[in-house]
């Protein structure tokens, strides 16, 4: 079996690949790029906020390369797949950009609708498109889509951005069956609850949310965003050559079920 095995160890995980990360200057999607700098790879990365993906593009001292992108216009992804070309051959897409939008069904208007549609499922779709010539010239490649646990299951309130993750996930499939003759690998990534500004950071502290809303987790605590990139560096890298069309899931055993106080072991 080729890889980073029969090297050594030593050997960077990522090493001679590009990468493009959406939704990068903070977050999940910039403990993505730092992993992926870390490890090797060429990062160019997009986010419509701007003033956090230059301070970030700053601390990678020119190992990462940011530029102003909305994931939901194509000529954003021209530019960005353009940038990356610049680096060498494409390898890895991170579709990572998303926004979540809590309301009641009934109180969800169109426009709230329809902003989260856009950004975060035909924005995957934009990304996924757009490397499929890139990856096929480089002979190959690993798509990323970054859904949800809310893609798995779901809650209320979150009937636009719960709808938007399912149809990632149905994405990630559909393009998996088209484009693994290609050598390109797609998978979604489900996160659950992350420390992140999406996940209540700005609101509370760690030790808060791990109270009130954690504690009966299997995993009694909010993750770390370093901890849901490291799964998304597995698939970039060669490890997870045989892995495509599947969920990947980082959520503390949300999925599994809550801890009931009342019943034995718990």
């Amino acid at each position: 079996m080729m890889g980073y095995i029969e090297k050594g160890f030593n050997v960077k995980r990522l090493e001679n690949k590009v990468a493009i990360v959406t939704g990068g200057a903070r977050g999940l999607g910039a403990a993505a790029v730092r992993l992926m700098v870390g490890e090797g790879a060429k990062v160019v990365f997009g986010d419509v906020l701007e003033a956090e993906g230059r301070a970030l593009e700053d601390e990678m001292e020119g190992q990462a390369l940011f530029v102003p992108m909305d994931v939901t216009e194509q000529g954003d992804w021209n530019e960005v797949i353009a940038r990356a070309g610049s680096l060498g051959s494409l390898n890895v897409l991170v579709n990572n950009a998303a926004v979540v939008h809590m309301a009641a069904l009934t109180k969800t208007s169109d426009e709230d609708y329809l902003r989260v549609f856009k950004i975060n499922q035909f924005g995957t779709f934009l990304g996924v498109r757009s490397v499929v010539e890139p990856m096929k010239a480089a002979g190959g490649g690993s798509i990323i889509n970054v859904s949800s646990i809310d893609g798995l299951h779901s809650s209320a309130g979150l009937s636009a951005y719960s709808s938007t993750k399912w149809a990632v996930r149905g994405l990630t499939k559909s393009a998996a069956i088209e484009l693994g003759q290609y050598g390109i690998r797609v998978n979604s990534v489900h996160p659950g609850g992350m420390y992140t500004s999406m996940g209540g950071a700005d609101l509370m502290s760690a030790e808060q949310l791990n109270t009130y809303t954690y504690s009966n987790f299997p995993i009694p605590r909010v993750g770390e965003a370093e901890e849901v990139a490291q799964l998304i560096l597995f698939l970039a890298s060669d490890e997870a050559s045989y892995s495509t069309g599947s969920e990947f899931v980082a959520d503390g055993g949300w999925f599994a079920g809550m801890r009931n106080p009342d019943m034995p072991c718990s």
